[in-house]
């Protein structure tokens, strides 16, 4: 196993390492979204090497992220991340409203969000969501919701992750693939239950209200759903 515990630099940042691998032989470490947040980690590269990766805490790995040089080949090893698209929505449009319609639009955002068990993260006058069903089903919830005259695009991940913090990061690609998975304290028969409905494409729960906006909003479950 070969130990990485730094990371050189970025084949697609920086204009060194970019001139540097022209021609270079470069071999490939693929990543999921949930992979990109462990400092550490083992994994092998597509040309087979044995990577142990063991980097600083809270350091994330980004894509083209070079993790191995060796001169006399010019052998590299560089990170490839297939981060999942995320709807980004443009909120700057709010601030040139009256102060009631954006306290109205940002509680009707906040709530159909929420409703859709739909992580987010806000940041510069923006809201990131990664896509965890068709493009198509996010646009329909924001046209049912009136929401169409806020500017939004659908973007690589890539893109979105140098712009976040690490905790950022963890909580936009980190976290579970399916949206319907959140968590409540139950009973051992009510797991029990649970899984078995779970095989048959149900879901379970004790009927409930809870909130996924930090209060702001709230709303119930039956026990199934």
């Amino acid at each position: 196993m070969i130990l990485i515990e730094h990371i050189l630099g970025n084949a697609k940042k920086d204009p060194a390492w970019k001139q540097k691998l022209q021609g270079a032989n470069i071999d490939v470490l693929v990543l999921d979204q949930r992979e990109a947040q462990k400092s550490r980690c083992r994994r092998t590269s597509v040309g087979g090497l044995d990577l142990g990766i063991s980097l600083d805490r809270n350091v994330v790995l980004a894509d083209g992220d070079v993790l191995m040089w060796d001169e006399p080949t010019r052998h590299a090893v560089v990170v490839q991340l297939n981060l999942r698209d995320v709807m980004v929505i443009d909120l700057r449009e709010l601030k040139q409203q009256p102060l009631d319609v954006l306290i109205k639009t940002s509680f009707e955002l906040g709530h159909a969000l929420g409703n859709q068990h739909w992580k987010a993260v806000t940041k510069n006058n923006e809201v990131y969501i990664p896509l965890t069903v068709e493009t198509k089903m996010m646009d329909s919830v924001m046209r049912t919701h009136g929401f169409e005259h806020l500017p939004y695009a659908f973007i690589s991940g890539a893109t979105v992750l140098p712009n976040l913090t690490p905790s950022e990061a963890r909580l936009l690609f980190g976290g579970a693939e399916e949206t319907a998975t959140h968590v409540h304290v139950a009973s051992p028969q009510d797991k029990l239950e649970a899984a078995a409905l779970q095989i048959k494409g149900q879901y379970l729960h004790d009927p409930h209200s809870h909130s996924h906006d930090n209060g702001l909003t709230f709303h119930s479950h039956d026990a199934k759903h």
